[in-house]
């Protein structure tokens, strides 16, 4: 005889059906819970940046928490239908996630530790999430990922380091007394301009600067490069499929077939 299946069972699979439906079906439902999740990450994302300026906005706690809330709940969904529930825990993006929910849910942290307020933008992680999500929904962003991604990388870049700025320097440099003046030094700096009214104090700082512009004519360099001009476009060659070329192509270099690229030529 087969074992009998308790009613709390049932109730666990079907929840568990219902969940995992929600985040990889491809029912309309299924399909606008992605797109209200994806505006949701996109307003508090949002708000966070804004929060990281105007320290005054800490003050709504109730929002915070409500919204700390809410990102507990949809962790805690994801991890119900994730099959490695530890390898997605210690992953970049479920660090992130858990370090800005422990940030909102203990405001009385972010009144003593400033570095728990501005480690919030981490939330920017979850860019990569949402354009992974959005390439499935949205053939813009197909068409348009490298640019998307250079942009999102961009942004990334830029608030990690100026929260790497603020958190080092706030309490020791009597030039940089917000969040403000960290991100106009970290740009100031990244695009070499180095107008030289703001700069870093004692060793540590020195040598963060000296990072700062290394990488601002690498990576920085690279990334507004990328933007204003991607390095392939997206084509499909009609004989072996493969969908990036440069942008003077006229063979397939896979295979050699002939190709027809709109575009305006090299610059």
């Amino acid at each position: 005889m087969g074992q009998a299946t308790s009613p709390d069972s049932t109730f666990w699979q079907r929840l568990h059906h219902k969940i995992d439906h929600l985040y990889h079906g491809s029912s309309t439902g299924a399909r606008r819970f992605r797109w209200g999740l994806l505006a949701f990450d996109a307003i508090t994302i949002l708000y966070f940046l804004l929060a990281s300026f105007y320290h005054h906005i800490d003050d709504f706690h109730v929002l915070e928490e409500a919204i700390g809330v809410i990102y507990l709940l949809e962790l805690l969904a994801r991890l119900y239908i994730c099959k490695s529930k530890l390898r997605y825990l210690i992953h970049p993006v479920g660090l992130a996630d858990i370090i800005v929910i422990i940030s909102l849910l203990a405001p009385s942290l972010a009144e003593n530790f400033s570095f728990l307020r501005v480690i919030r933008t981490l939330r920017l992680l979850r860019s990569y999430h949402m354009l992974k999500n959005l390439r499935k929904q949205s053939r813009f962003v197909r068409m348009h990922e490298d640019v998307l991604f250079s942009i999102v990388n961009l942004f990334v870049f830029i608030f990690v380091i100026t929260a790497v700025v603020y958190v080092s320097q706030v309490h020791i440099n009597d030039d940089i007394n917000d969040y403000i003046d960290a991100l106009y030094f970290t740009i100031a700096t990244l695009t070499t301009t180095g107008f030289g009214d703001i700069t870093l104090v004692g060793h540590d700082g020195h040598i963060l600067a000296v990072l700062i512009m290394i990488f601002g004519i690498s990576l920085f360099l690279r990334l507004i490069q990328t933007i204003f001009r991607p390095g392939k476009v997206r084509y499909e060659c009609p004989s072996c499929g493969l969908n990036r070329h440069d942008h003077d192509a006229i063979h397939c270099k896979h295979c050699g077939e002939v190709i027809h690229i709109t575009t305006e030529g090299e610059y």
